[in-house]
């Protein structure tokens, strides 16, 4: 089973930027695809970014499309989600998760593990 650690998260202010990180530890898999999910109060949880291993599959949610940047280093075992023009309704608790099947998703059903989250706060 791996690991997902989430860092990187805190206060910011509106247009400010901020980059999380998630370490894989444990079982890590090759070929697998990476995923960043958020829940903001009172809200389900949705879909942010995806990467594959390769990073040649990238999917956005429209909300962060421009503004967000998904990216891996393999040999670290790390993805990143850089996030600049930051708006109050990007405050959420940013998930990191694994899914161990090739091919790319946005269904949170679809990825098997996750990481405990990372509180991210934008002030207007």
């Amino acid at each position: 089973q791996v690991q997902l650690v989430e860092s990187g998260g805190g206060l910011v202010q509106a247009g400010g930027s901020l980059r999380l990180s998630c370490a894989a530890s444990g079982r890590t898999f090759s070929y697998d695809v990476m995923g960043w999910f958020r829940q903001g109060p009172g809200k389900e949880r949705e879909f942010v970014a995806s990467i594959s291993w390769g990073g040649a599959y990238i999917l956005y949610s429209d909300s962060v499309k421009g503004r967000f940047t998904i990216s891996r280093d393999n040999t670290k075992n790390t993805v990143y989600l850089q996030m600049n023009s930051l708006k109050p309704e990007d405050t959420a608790v940013y998930y990191c998760a694994e899914r161990r099947v090739v091919g790319p998703s946005r269904e949170a059903a679809a990825f098997g593990s996750w990481g405990q989250g990372t509180q991210v706060t934008v002030s207007s």
